[in-house]
């Protein structure tokens, strides 16, 4: 018989609210437990007391550079290391999956790189690979940021046989990020066909070219306000899909450095159900104070009032992705939004999970995949389950 795991002395999240009652977990699903009642006759054999925490979904990260001195643009020859060490780091931050991003790169490197990333389940050994996510080249010079300008695309529109060209094997792939200004319309149907996410990013863009690239088939813009022309009354640029395009996601980086506290309360309150929370960590997260490696450039990465900034060595006036991990990013949020616990807990669970179009997570609805955490009161993790077994803290083994 399959064994039934009951957690008790709990809030659980539940459509949008924390609702003061048991979850019941059986062969790693939510289960309702009133047929094991009245049908099966059968009790829980296992109780976890939450302490008057909250259960919440496992978080997703969908842009994730790489942490802990691992970085998935550079690391070449251990690639399968570095995911695999930067998967099991995720889980004491209550990430049960995610999507490892590589940033602008070379054709090669993408040819080395994009066949070994592949799509995995999560457990003990770390959390859940969903596909990787491909932040460049198709992006403007103009606004790539911390991206090697050398590796930014300068071939004109972007068509899809350029992409399939660029990247050779896109059969791991779940997020794409392009510039609309350069992008043919027709490559965004045929990524979208091809079940590839498309985002919008690194951009001079203005309204009409985000809005046509919505109605062709993308459905995020990347860390919003980063990288892309700043709001204007006359033309509001990608920000203005907030309002014109409210079926798009758009992430946010909510770090205390890329974003500041009245943008991101202005975003989430003008399409709360659109905001995706992104960690966009980099290699130097988990780090600390240091020169650290994003891709092919260096990182100076400095403690600000508190902050840790992480900017490019040869061009500090650049942020260079984030050093914060995505449940610092759910409580910073939290304080920044003015949003309830659980509305800031679904922007990291159901939010990412319904972007990705994944079905059997992003909630504790019955039938859902037991990946889920709990937290206290600050949204400080402190257990972190997949399926739902414990995988952090480790527990001991049985003698």
């Amino acid at each position: 018989m399959e064994s039934i795991t009951r957690f008790i002395n709990c809030q659980v999240l539940r459509k949008g609210e924390l609702v003061r009652e048991d979850l019941w977990v059986r062969g790693g699903t939510v289960i309702d437990p009133m047929p094991l009642f009245y049908g099966e006759k059968c009790r829980e054999n296992n109780i976890v007391d939450c302490e008057d925490g909250i259960v919440a979904p496992g978080y997703i990260d969908v842009q994730l550079n790489g942490a802990y001195g691992f970085d998935f643009s550079s690391d070449l020859n251990n690639i399968e290391t570095s995911v695999r060490q930067v998967a099991k780091h995720l889980l004491s931050h209550g990430v049960t999956a995610f999507c490892p991003t590589v940033v602008t790169s070379s054709p090669e490197t993408y040819r080395e790189v994009l066949p070994r990333l592949t799509r995995a389940e999560g457990g003990r050994h770390g959390a859940a690979v969903l596909g990787i996510h491909l932040e460049g080249p198709f992006i403007n010079k103009q606004k790539k940021g911390a991206h090697r300008e050398s590796y930014v695309w300068d071939g004109g529109l972007v068509t899809s046989e350029d992409v399939q060209k660029m990247y050779s094997d896109l059969s791991n792939t779940s997020i794409v990020t392009v510039a609309p200004e350069i992008t043919e319309c027709s490559t965004i149907r045929w990524m979208s066909g091809e079940q590839i996410r498309v985002s919008l990013g690194h951009s001079m863009s203005d309204l009409h070219q985000a809005e046509s690239a919505v109605d062709c088939g993308a459905l995020f813009i990347t860390h919003l306000f980063n990288a892309m022309l700043p709001f204007h009354h006359r033309d509001p640029g990608l920000v203005g899909l907030l309002s014109t395009r409210k079926n798009a996601f758009y992430g946010v980086i909510a770090d205390g450095v890329h974003t500041d506290m009245a943008a991101i309360h202005l975003a989430y309150h003008s399409n709360k159900d659109g905001l995706v929370l992104v960690s966009d960590a980099m290699a130097a997260a988990g780090l600390g104070v240091g020169c650290h490696q994003l891709g092919s450039l260096k990182v100076e990465v400095t403690d600000v009032d508190g902050l840790l900034h992480a900017r490019l060595a040869d061009q500090p006036e650049t942020l260079a992705g984030s050093v914060a991990m995505l449940d610092f990013c759910v409580r910073w949020f939290c304080r920044a939004s003015q949003s309830n616990a659980a509305g800031a807990l679904e922007t990291a669970s159901a939010h990412p999970a319904n972007l990705l179009g994944l079905a059997s997570k992003g909630s504790l609805d019955f039938g859902k995949d037991a990946d889920l955490i709990v937290l206290d009161e600050q949204l400080n993790v402190k257990k972190t389950f997949i399926a739902g077994v414990q995988v952090w803290p480790e527990l001991p083994a049985l003698a």
